[in-house]
């Protein structure tokens, strides 16, 4: 395969990040005898800083994480909805749907308690050995990447009439960042160091959990639940508050679960469980025929398409955290051989959710009448672009707004984390902390009885996705992306390519398989407002040869042909289990993302 760059291989340690000052900073606490755990925290909270854009301390993370010798487990770092957060509320204010920006949308914030809660118990380093990094970039400043501005400029009206605290933080003086000048956010400099100096006992657990009981009922929860109390605009056009209350914040806490998995010609594959969209990649795996096409030949672009179609539409009808998911079914033998004999030589444009167990299917009103085609709702949005960089409106709805990162020690410690949410265009900086609250509840539906119904205590269902692989039971593979609800997509790429391809200097071709042409598709509902879905889509990067486009089209598929580096944003790191010896790689596209490692 072509590469852009070499797979990286060492002994040491191995990190891979959407941005190069997290993986160097992660890559310095490695240095500094930390181990995968401390580094991860660490990267974490300089994506809070360096793309604020993609991901902030009131988002969202789930993490998965393979402890050497230990066993898989997901930290999930998904809040759930306040107990005001009802159905009832919402349509009381005459809304169809969660608004895609504002308090209203705000989920209890899981991002900070998580990450907290993995150096807690996997890590070695303190409080302020982690925070040092982020704090750095904050008060003395980084070059901002170019999207940043970009993002800032489109919401620049509403930041001056509207989120003037911020335009305090992200426009100073009436400028937005510029790469090549320093850009600062003080006050969230301030909030760590306040943090630490409050959290100080002289012991590394206690203090990290005064640090969590600071967040969840101290400084930090008294001043999001102010601004959650302030009426805010938002994607409906008009001024909400939201529901999130002291009550809220205190009552919750992040959570060790036990990833869902399948297996898969001698890979074992560990997602999040059906809270998050992670399932989904197990369906496709599990949908395909024992014998697969050609690599990239248009039989079998057509057949990982239509694979998806069925994973997704499923994902539409069964996945959530406000009703049991028969995921056991989903994944079975019996029920993939219906799914796969649905897939002809034809695109589908319709949406097929199926019935694992017998069970009938339900889907919301809005999927169902976009995919009936009904007047008044509008099947063809735009498509997520597909670098996985936020496509965002002047009011600030947003979708495919994520980070990631991977990281192997010398010990053989691996974790996969997508941060993500309470980016700086969800809801107003809350002025007294630097950063505002997240926006995840625009992924409920407002109809009743559904799995992912907004529901008060429940996780609303999340497109974040990250991802390890085991080969005879031992972890082998860390990876992920951002991208919203391509995340699964570009994934399964990845990983087929990984898995289907020969390796180079003995180990796994992770950077030719990133770097690989890459496509996506919207068939289904997307999970950002407005929801919107294009039946029969495929967008593909200009590097598909022409003779596969042609293919494809003369199936059925609406072929969109993009720019050559704009689909997926992948990060990926390995260990082989004999030998010891690591591996990193990182997608080009973007211009931002790296691995490093020695």
């Amino acid at each position: 395969m072509f590469t852009t760059r070499p797979t990286l291989q060492g002994t040491f340690g191995m990190v891979s990040s959407t941005h190069w000052l997290a993986s160097q900073s992660a890559m310095a606490v490695l240095e500094d005898g930390g181990n995968a755990y401390d580094a991860a925290v660490a990267a974490g909270f300089v994506l809070h800083v360096v793309e604020p854009h993609l991901n902030g301390p009131a988002g969202e993370v789930p993490i998965i994480l393979a402890p050497a010798g230990g066993e898989v487990r997901v930290l999930c770092g998904q809040g759930v909805a306040p107990a005001g957060a009802t159905v009832a509320h919402y349509r009381s204010l005459g809304l169809d749907l969660v608004p895609g920006t504002g308090p209203l949308a705000s989920a209890v914030p899981g991002a900070f308690d998580a990450w907290m809660l993995l150096l807690r118990d996997h890590g070695t380093k303190s409080l302020a050995d982690v925070l040092k990094y982020a704090i750095g970039y904050a008060e003395d400043g980084h070059a901002p990447v170019e999207r940043v501005g970009q993002t800032v400029e489109v919401v620049r009206e509403l930041f001056e009439t509207e989120w003037q605290s911020s335009a305090a933080v992200y426009l100073p003086g009436g400028k937005s960042p510029v790469p090549g000048e320093l850009f600062r956010n003080p006050a969230l400099a301030a909030t760590w160091r306040r943090l630490i100096a409050d959290a100080a006992c002289g012991d590394r657990a206690a203090e990290i959990d005064a640090a969590r009981k600071i967040w969840s009922t101290g400084f930090i929860a008294e001043a999001l639940v102010r601004q959650a109390a302030r009426p805010t605009m938002d994607t409906s056009g008009a001024r909400h508050t939201g529901t999130l209350t002291a009550a809220d914040l205190a009552g919750w806490s992040a959570g060790y679960e036990a990833p869902a998995t399948y297996d898969w010609n001698g890979w074992t594959l560990c997602k999040a469980g059906a809270w998050s969209q992670g399932p989904a990649f197990l369906q496709q795996l599990a949908v395909l025929p024992p014998e697969l096409p050609a690599y990239g030949s248009a039989e079998y672009v057509h057949l990982l398409v239509e694979g998806c179609k069925l994973a997704m539409a499923d994902r539409e009808a069964w996945y959530g955290d406000a009703a049991d998911v028969p995921l056991d079914a989903l994944l079975s033998d019996a029920y993939n051989d219906e799914r796969r004999a649905l897939i002809t030589d034809r695109a589908s444009h319709e949406l097929r959710p199926g019935r694992p167990d017998g069970r009938e299917p339900r889907l919301s009103r809005q999927a169902t009448a976009v995919a009936a085609g009904e007047p008044g709702f509008d099947a063809m949005g735009t498509p997520a672009d597909g670098a996985g960089e936020p496509t965002v409106a002047k009011d600030g709805a947003t979708r495919g707004d994520t980070c990631h990162l991977d990281i192997v020690d010398r010990w053989g410690n691996m974790i996969s984390a997508t941060p993500s949410g309470g980016w700086l265009q969800s809801n107003p900086v809350v002025p007294e902390l630097g950063f505002p609250l997240g926006t995840r509840l625009q992924m409920t539906w407002l109809d009743e009885g559904l799995p992912n119904s907004l529901t008060p205590g429940r996780r609303p269902r999340t497109t974040l996705t990250p991802s390890v692989a085991l080969q005879g039971g031992v972890p082998v593979l860390a990876f992920g992306t951002p991208g919203g609800d391509q995340q699964d997509q570009w994934q399964l790429h990845f990983f087929l390519a990984v898995a289907l391809g020969a390796p180079v200097r003995g180990g796994l071709d992770l950077q030719g398989a990133i770097d690989a042409p890459n496509w996506h598709n919207d068939s289904f509902p997307g999970s950002f407002y407005p929801r919107a879905m294009r039946p029969g889509s495929v967008t593909v990067e200009s590097r598909m040869a022409q003779e596969t486009v042609d293919e494809l089209r003369r199936r059925g598929h609406l072929v969109t042909v993009g720019d050559a580096w704009s689909e997926g944003r992948l990060c990926a790191v390995a260990r082989d289990p004999e030998t010891g010896v690591l591996s990193a790689a990182a997608n080009p596209r973007g211009m931002q993302g790296y691995a490093v490692g020695r």
